[in-house]
């Protein structure tokens, strides 16, 4: 009874496991179907392309043997692999086919679109080609004027650097390699400031940062008629003045290479000269400097450079002698381009509005700082005039946009010039201006317009036009 109990046992379970795999079964069947397709169970090894037959054939839409015409694609020489090609493509196969005509049309368009694209491939590639040996044209004279530079120049620079081969030189721009060494040469330092006195100002200024930090402590004795409010508040403006210098660069702002070098000639200056201390402008002149001199030069050139009579008298801002210069820009502005001179004057557009950020920063700010570089080339070697002279050509170089602007679109176009100005192209617009005025040079205008205004204690009477 035992055995007979056990058997049916068995054979009920496995009844029930038959009935159970059953349904299952059919259940895989009713969703495999409802999506049109075939039960993997029974076709895990086809193809797709046999898949894709049984599906078309079940919905009634059985596909059509391609034409000739169509498969124009798989003729071509090569696989396109752009979308361009798209207009190659067979039409889905539920779409009426392409006409003979069609695909013919389109197979000529994608040709003459293959056609000129190789033509602009080949025009960059002559474009790169062409940039590439130039390239290695200036590397090459870049090169052969370093070896000038060092062998022949520099050793006998009291006797060369006045020479018309030199100055000829100079005005192709000088090589970044001795760059420093020309501009440290060619300003000077009238000053007789030593690498020790930047010593003793860096000090004095790291002092005074640390007294302003902590609670403020009482003012020095030789400083006493500078305010400790005046001179927080330059401390102040330098820092904020720091983080705007060059900020694409990102090398002179708090954490560059550059910020503590950058800090440390302005904090120096402000103590060498508590007169005039820190000028918006100033970090511009001291950033271009540090990147072609080591700190204590670059202070020495820095210091000497705002000793300049025009420098001086814009940070010190001599309002007087600030319109003498503007005036005397006016003189030689009106001899060389009259007809811009005239639109400026109906515009009531005066020189300070685009002038005073341009000397404040000898043009470090204003134009592309490789450009900026080599005005300063040659400011070194002819001094303020050649300041007035880069205006002058920037002006001639736009005049034709700057005739059909008003006020305001001229202000705002000079106060941002062109990043991609070309150096070449802004040489030979400064190249062409003439610096004399009925037979007076620049020094002659100025210093003629100085006496004027001393004379008449109110500016010049060019002022009053």
């Amino acid at each position: 009874a035992m055995s007979f109990s056990s058997t049916f046992l068995l054979m009920d379970r496995n009844l029930l496991a038959r009935k159970q795999n059953a349904r299952l079964d059919k259940q895989n069947d009713l969703g495999w179907k409802l999506f049109g397709k075939i039960p993997l169970r029974e076709n895990a090894q086809k193809e797709s392309k046999k898949i894709q037959k049984e599906y078309e054939d079940k919905a009634g839409r059985a596909s059509k043997p391609p034409s000739p015409k169509q498969n124009v694609r798989k003729n071509l020489d090569f696989e396109p692999l752009s979308t361009t090609a798209l207009i190659l493509e067979d039409r889905p196969a539920n779409l009426p086919a392409k006409p003979a005509e069609e695909a013919q049309k389109h197979r000529q368009q994608y040709e003459e679109m293959v056609v000129q694209a190789k033509k602009r491939e080949l025009k960059e590639a002559q474009r790169r080609k062409k940039q590439l040996e130039e390239r290695c044209r200036l590397e090459e004279s870049i090169g052969n004027a370093v070896l000038t530079w060092n062998n022949e120049i520099l050793p006998n620079w009291e006797t060369m650097w006045c020479s018309r081969k030199v100055r000829d030189l100079w005005w192709q721009g000088i090589p970044p390699s001795v760059r420093g060494k020309v501009w440290g040469l060619a300003i000077g330092n009238e000053l007789n400031i030593t690498h020790e006195l930047f010593d003793i100002c860096l000090a004095r200024a790291k002092e005074r940062w640390r007294s302003f930090s902590t609670a403020g402590s009482d003012v020095e004795s030789e400083d006493a008629s500078f305010s400790a409010a005046d001179r927080e508040a330059s401390l102040e403006l330098i820092k904020l003045d720091i983080s705007r210098t060059f900020p694409n660069l990102c090398i002179f702002q708090q954490g560059g290479p550059y910020h503590d070098m950058l800090h440390s000639i302005l904090g120096a200056y402000t103590c060498y000269r508590p007169d005039v201390g820190y000028v918006q402008g100033m970090s511009f002149i001291a950033a271009v400097l540090i990147l072609n001199l080591d700190t204590a030069d670059a202070f020495i050139a820095f210091s000497n450079l705002l000793n300049k009579p025009c420098q001086m008298a814009f940070f010190r801002v001599d309002h007087g002698l600030m319109l003498t210069y503007f005036a005397a820009f006016e003189v030689f502005f009106e001899e060389n381009l009259p007809k811009l001179f005239a639109h400026f004057k109906k515009n009531n557009l005066t020189p300070d509005i685009y002038l005073i950020d341009w000397i404040f920063t000898l043009y470090s700010k204003s134009l592309p700082l490789d450009l900026a570089c080599r005005i300063w080339d040659v400011f070194c070697r002819d001094g303020e005039e050649f300041l007035f002279r880069t205006a002058l050509g920037i002006l001639k170089l736009f005049e034709g946009v700057l005739s059909n602007m008003d006020f305001i679109h001229i202000a705002q176009f000079l106060t941002r010039l062109p990043d991609d100005l070309p150096a070449e192209d802004c040489f030979a617009s400064i190249a062409a201006i003439q610096m004399q005025s009925r037979n007076k040079k620049w020094a002659q205008v100025l210093t003629a317009l100085q006496k004027d205004s001393r004379d008449m204690d109110k500016g010049s009477p060019s002022l009053r036009h």
